[in-house]
């Protein structure tokens, strides 16, 4: 099996990282959510789907959580030249966190490709008045 290259001009943006609070449906052990904003944007020369990702997810105390799995919220993108792909979704953490990774794919030709995921921070908000 052929090794994945960088593809360059496929560019990920975080657009948008929410957090909130618990919730009916969070569990406890978990209660901050983080929601981010992603857009995938196809500035290569080659058409690309995109097929799995991969997180990794740091907490301050070094322990690492890797989320790796097919698709992109149950999608595979499909990126001609110039065309974007935009989703949100989220991560629950028990604390201050970070977040890098990839997306991974094939180009037209068949070539394994991946684009990275820029680190961003997910900071609980200081709760004293």
């Amino acid at each position: 099996m052929s090794q994945s290259s960088l593809l360059v001009g496929l560019k990920v943006t975080l657009d948008n990282l929410e957090y909130h609070y618990g919730g009916p449906r969070v569990p406890e052990e978990t209660p901050h959510v983080f929601v981010y904003y992603i857009t995938i944007d196809n500035q290569s020369e080659r058409r690309v789907k995109l097929l799995g990702r991969k997180w990794i997810i740091s907490s301050p105390d070094g322990e690492k959580l890797v989320v790796e799995g097919d698709k992109i919220v149950g999608n595979e993108p499909d990126l001609a030249p110039g065309e974007t792909f935009s989703y949100n979704s989220f991560h629950l953490s028990a604390s201050d966190a970070s977040a890098v990774g990839s997306f991974h794919g094939i180009d037209e030709d068949g070539n394994r490709i991946h684009t990275r995921i820029p680190r961003f921070a997910m900071r609980i908000p200081d709760q004293t008045c």
